[in-house]
């Protein structure tokens, strides 16, 4: 398994900390480094990235939305079995 090193968001850049977390995701996804398992819950995306609750929402919205993840209530988010 492939790992990649957390990369913060700068909230400095003139990106948006959702899209910037959402490619963060992305990579680690295409990574492999969430094959089994819930990903992390919000809470330890914003300690993790430093952003607020409805950023790390917005992001993972957007990757559910490409298809990459899937969330089940009260359980999290998923990565789909076919991504990779």
């Amino acid at each position: 398994m492939a790992y990649v090193a957390s990369v913060p968001v700068d909230h400095g850049s003139p990106i948006p900390a959702y899209a910037q977390l959402a490619e963060i995701l992305r990579s680690k996804i295409k990574a492999g480094e969430w094959r089994h398992g819930p990903l992390p819950s919000v809470r330890q995306l914003q300690q993790e990235y430093d952003v607020g609750r409805d950023t790390a929402i917005r992001a993972l919205s957007i990757l559910a939305a490409e298809g990459l993840i899937f969330s089940v209530p009260r359980r999290g988010y998923y990565v789909h079995q076919d991504v990779q």
